[in-house]
């Protein structure tokens, strides 16, 4: 009787993992412009479509929130972790969408680098979100998936230094420069957003021990 009266429960960690599960698919396609640049549009419409899906979970994540009182991690987080999850996939959007607007058809090696690493990064979230689950026994699981992150963000920084290096040094058509110093610097948006995702999942283990 006294089970009826409480509220039902609202799959937060469910909206979790489908919505990482979608970054790895956007990050994927990303990866395969990069090895077959003639694929641009087709998979660029995708991820627009991935993009689509992720922010309806998102909303709905969202307006679960508003409707429940007791929820299996702090309000706060909860919020904070579904926006940066949704901005990993606007800025890979974000990066795709450039592409078709400025008619690339050349890609550059760092790109096909930037793609290796976030997918790379959304891996390890996915894993790091299906192990939120269970914080007891996760826990070391977590902090392995953060600290492989924090990772992959260094080297996407470090592939944004020497990608912007090689354009400079390379290029003389100014449009070309801006194009591309447009699209590198939203993929390593991209891996920042990854790092945050991790800041704010070390910080939910924290608080839980």
């Amino acid at each position: 009787m006294f089970k009826r009266l409480l509220p039902k429960e609202i799959g937060f960690f469910d909206f979790f993992e489908q919505h990482s599960k979608l970054s790895i698919s956007a990050c994927e396609e990303l990866s395969a412009i990069a090895l077959n640049p003639m694929e641009l549009i087709e998979r660029a419409n995708r991820i627009k479509e991935i993009e689509h899906e992720a922010d309806n979970i998102t909303h709905k994540c969202i307006n679960a929130l508003h409707r429940t009182f007791i929820t299996p991690i702090d309000r706060a987080d909860i919020h904070r972790l579904m926006k940066r999850l949704d901005d990993i996939i606007d800025s890979v959007d974000s990066a795709a969408s450039r592409m078709i607007l400025y008619e690339i058809s050349d890609i550059r090696p760092e790109f096909r680098h930037f793609t290796e690493v976030l997918v790379k990064a959304t891996i390890e979230i996915n894993n790091a979100m299906h192990n939120l689950r269970n914080l007891k026994h996760g826990e070391a699981a977590i902090e392995k998936c953060c600290l492989a992150i924090y990772e992959a963000e260094n080297e996407a920084d470090q592939i944004l230094r020497a990608a912007l290096a090689r354009l400079f040094k390379e290029e003389k058509e100014a449009i070309f420069v801006i194009k591309w110093k447009g699209i590198f610097e939203r993929l390593e948006r991209a891996a920042d957003y990854c790092e945050e995702v991790a800041n704010i999942v070390e910080g939910i283990v924290i608080e839980a021990s």
